[in-house]
């Protein structure tokens, strides 16, 4: 960026910070713009308010959107810093070149945009950044009036954007936990969880066997995005994760932003490996308990990513409640089935004891033992000899396809089994293929051909009485390491069981020794059900504490959007009423009279402007004075009509449907407005893309179960409705509608106080809101008002005002109010019409006045006066002495709610601030004469 210093020009602001001395010292000349001391006074000034801002602004100058922005926005744009500055925008943010393509498009034709937590990717750092922002553009005029520049307002969001989205996560984790009971849908469902929100490549959760070079990681199943292979089986960990398995044996997270280019694995196998499973970035979150590793949560992504600490620190925090839960879900599962094997046990002994057909006890025997271990399949063999003394084996298969036969000849003394039933030990082989004790051959010989293949195998003699073995029971899988030893134990008491039966004797005896482990079983599930209930309690008193600081965080914003936005509209308001009051001051000293009448009119027109959102803002907060007429609601829809439209935009259909004949109804016109004004920007937010809104008014008739549904007295009412084909809302969105300060808007898009306002002023007209709504299908919010049975006044034309009537000789009027000007106009006034006008700036010297002997014919004193006393007190204190005095308060606030409700004293009115002055003339000779 070139610089050279140069005095400051005409007009330009000193103070605006560092990039007030930057743009100051930058050589304009090599721009479009051309040198500052040449710059228009329209882009001198524009610069200059850029400049003085304390919000981040830039302003991008000309079709090129040449950048000039101030301190703020140097924050945000962080790296591009100071490089931005003279900059073309285009060339400035690239990667977003299409979205600056129209906002210079629609910003020098006039128009505006407004985003609010718009999602964007930025290279702010040299690489790849999702922000969210709040982003305003407007045209910026030359002297022509012709747009010259866009202005932009930009709000970075992102914090907050990730913090709701944080919070959204972790609910629905905990949700999506809960009540899972198994723990590989646990696993599942936080791998999801996890790789939907950080849009990761590859998620899981792998359980750790095993120690030092003979560690494997075993992952059951894991999560992949579109185009990622699943991973899930079992690992030789040493190969794959060496350089840094001391890291997560020690409990310590290891996070990889790019796995190529990592000095860490410079000149090692571990890249390649991790290539071949397209792992470039991970973070691997290890779960050390009882002194060993025994799990690890993985998030892998195919490319080159930048961890935040965000995403490091949420990846843990779901790798601890996924152990508990799985644990969790474990121990309910070991219970489960402690409880499910006591139940098998006694119904298969009882079976055993009634059964005499051998074939159906084997059978029996063999579909229990399936059930009980887990096995693929399972078989029983039984050695019997005929009459006619041949030697047979009798063989049930359950789990697979049953074969032709049931029995085939042996030849006699041939060992069936030989390596597994020849002795009176329980064999159990893990992998058969690396088991030593077999060498190359298989241990399933005298199996039927077509049989499953074997990979892990479960064997047990049945051994009768005597102590000799007549048989076997044979559990087998296609998978590895399928068969633990409490499958052993039941197999050993399955075959006793078995055993038994065979010999006739003791049919109950495992039966009952399991009983005992049941209900030790049970001890334990509840013992575990009040530890979850007791964690349960806490996580939900932690909840609602995260929900009451929230909607604590979400009033404060909304009271500071509500300063914000007065602020701004009367700041508006005020430059219009002191413009208009110099410029008619400096037309009056140079002579030309004939601009005054234009002027007066700006600074009149501003003031009623004013007086207006001081209503709103009362109303806003419940404490305005109502002032129901006799109205045409139909009239006043279609008066609105125009101004609806303007409103919601042109991408909307408004269609109208009222009836002609509706009654009218008694209501305060101005705040039907802005209820109708409100239901219709409600409709346009629930649908951004397009959609219609209808308008409807129709005469009700409520009977006594209408008037219940909608608890209102039976009767006559006019409806009011507002359709639209939106995107609908929740039953518990709806029971909540009304609430003050709740809203469905991200945060700092609503204050949650339009719907309540209209609820309050519905209710305090005697009315009623009804709202129907369903998701995807739309809403309609109806207002119920009761019917005026009088006549509706037609708008009268403006009239010319008489000469306000003169005071009689003598009389005089007492003005207590704390503000300055407003004692001079109201003095001024009374002067003008020929009263004797005393003044007093509080109410202790209104009150030592009105306490002497001296002529007081009319009070007039606002409600709000500083000090001790009030303006309510000061008349209640004069009446001792003066009980006939006649008392006008003039008040801005909403003590006129308190005085317009029926407290008010005989001789005793109210104006609200701001009045014409003629009105008031017209109250006090009003009040004078009565």
């Amino acid at each position: 960026m070139n610089v050279a210093a140069r005095p400051t020009p005409a007009g330009f602001p000193t103070g605006s910070g560092e990039l007030g001395r930057l743009v100051l010292a930058f050589d304009w000349s090599a721009t479009p713009l051309g040198p500052i001391e040449s710059w228009s006074e329209c882009l001198r000034t524009a610069a200059s308010i850029v400049l003085l801002s304390p919000v981040p602004i830039v302003m991008l100058w000309g079709a090129d959107g040449i950048m000039i922005y101030n301190d703020a926005y140097s924050v945000f744009a962080g790296g591009r810093h100071p490089d931005l500055l003279g900059s073309k925008v285009r060339e400035g943010w690239p990667e977003v070149a299409e979205f600056n393509d129209n906002v210079m498009k629609v910003g020098l034709s006039g128009g505006t945009l407004a985003y609010r937590d718009h999602e964007l990717t930025l290279h702010r750092h040299g690489r790849p950044e999702q922000v969210w922002m709040n982003l305003d553009y407007s045209p910026v005029l030359d002297e022509t009036g012709t747009p010259a520049g866009v202005v932009a307002i930009v709000v970075e969001t992102t914090e907050r954007v990730l913090a709701e989205r944080r919070e959204r996560f972790h609910a629905r984790l905990a949700d999506g936990l809960r009540e899972l009971a198994d723990p590989l849908a646990v696993k599942s469902v936080a791998a999801s969880l996890v790789g939907r929100y950080l849009a990761a490549g590859r998620v899981g959760y792998g359980e750790v066997e095993g120690q030092g070079e003979d560690t494997h990681l075993l992952i059951a199943r894991d999560w992949c995005a579109d185009g990622i292979d699943s991973i899930a089986g079992r690992f030789h960990m040493p190969s794959y994760a060496a350089t840094f398995m001391a890291d997560l044996a020690a409990g310590r997270t290891v996070v990889f932003e790019d796995m190529e280019n990592d000095p860490r694995l410079a000149g090692l196998a571990a890249w390649p490996a991790h290539e071949a499973l397209q792992i470039r970035a991970q973070i691997i979150v290890p779960l050390v308990k009882a002194g060993r590793l025994s799990a690890v949560f993985f998030v892998h992504a195919p490319d080159a990513r930048g961890w935040s600490a965000e995403d490091v620190a949420l990846v843990g925090d779901v790798a601890e409640r996924t152990w508990a839960s799985v644990e969790r879900a474990r121990a309910e599962t070991a219970l489960r089935d402690e409880s499910r094997t006591a139940e098998t046990l006694n119904r298969t002994g009882a079976a055993l004891a009634a059964e005499l057909d051998l074939t159906r006890l084997v059978q029996m025997v063999t579909d229990a033992g399936v059930d009980l271990s887990g096995a693929e399949f399972g078989a029983f063999f039984y050695n019997l000899t005929n009459e006619a003394g041949e030697s047979y084996m009798l063989y049930t298969l359950s789990g697979v396809e049953r074969a032709a036969f049931e029995k085939f000849p042996m030849p006699r003394n041939t060992e069936v089994f030989a390596p597994t039933f020849s002795g009176s030990g329980v064999v159990r082989s893990d992998d058969i293929r690396a088991d030593p004790r077999y060498g190359r051959n298989a241990p399933h010989r005298g199996m039927p051909r077509g049989h499953l293949p074997v990979r892990s195998y479960l064997a047990v003699p049945v051994t009768s009485r005597s102590g000799a073995v007549i048989g076997g029971l044979f559990f087998g899988h296609p998978r590895t390491g399928r068969f633990k030893e409490r499958h052993e134990r039941l197999m050993v008491g399955l075959a006793g069981q078995a055993a038994i039966a065979i010999d006739n004797a003791q049919l109950f005896l495992a039966a009952q020794r399991e009983l005992e482990e049941r209900r030790r079983a049970e001890e334990k599930l509840r013992d575990l059900n009040e530890t979850l209930e007791r964690r349960v309690a806490d996580e939900v008193a932690e909840r609602v504490r995260t929900e009451d600081a929230l909607r604590q965080a979400q009033k404060m914003e909304a009271v500071g959007q509500l300063t914000g936005g007065i602020a701004h509209d009367f700041n508006n308001l005020l430059t219009g009423i002191s413009g208009s009051l110099e410029l008619l001051q400096s037309r009056i000293r140079q002579g030309r009279l004939g601009e005054v009448d234009r002027y007066v009119g700006a600074a009149q027109g501003a003031s009623k402007r004013a007086a207006a959102l001081t209503q709103r803002l009362l109303a806003f907060s419940r404490r305005q004075t109502l002032d129901p007429k006799p109205t045409d609601v139909v009239r006043l829809i279609h008066g609105m009509e125009e101004l609806i439209r303007r409103t919601v935009g042109p991408a909307l259909e408004i269609v109208v449907s009222a009836d002609a004949a509706a009654w009218p109804t008694l209501v305060d016109p101005n705040q039907l407005e802005g209820a109708l004004l409100n239901l219709c920007i409600n409709a346009r937010d629930a649908m951004p893309e397009s959609g219609r809104i209808t308008i409807a008014a129709a005469n009700r008739q409520l009977d006594d179960r209408e008037a219940r549904a909608h608890d209102l007295p039976p009767g006559e009412y006019l409806s009011l409705c507002v359709t639209d084909t939106g995107t609908g809302m929740t039953p518990e969105v709806v029971a909540r509608a009304f609430d003050p300060f709740f809203t469905t808007k991200p945060l700092g898009q609503g204050t949650g106080l339009g719907l309540s306002m209209i609820y309050g002023f519905v209710r305090q007209t005697g009315g009623q809101v009804r709202i129907e709504s369903e998701p995807g299908a739309g809403t309609t919010v109806c207002l119920y008002l009761p019917r005026h049975h009088g006549t509706v006044a037609e708008d009268a034309a403006l009239a010319e005002r008489p000469d306000a009537p003169r005071a009689v000789d003598g009389e005089t009027v007492l003005v207590v109010d704390d503000e300055p000007s407003v004692r001079m106009l109201v003095t001024d006034v009374l002067e003008d019409l020929g009263y004797t006008a005393i003044e007093a700036a509080d109410g202790a010297s209104g009150l030592k006045i009105l306490q002497t002997n001296v002529r007081v014919d009319l009070l007039v004193t606002d409600v709000g006066l500083p000090g001790s006393m009030n303006g309510r007190q000061v008349a209640d204190a004069a009446r001792v002495t003066r009980p006939d005095l006649k008392v006008l308060f003039i008040t801005g606030y909403a003590e006129t709610a308190m005085l317009r409700d029926g407290s008010l004293d005989p001789g005793m009115q109210v104006m609200t601030k701001p009045f014409v002055m003629e009105t008031l003339a017209d109250r006090i000779r009003e009040m004078i004469e009565a």
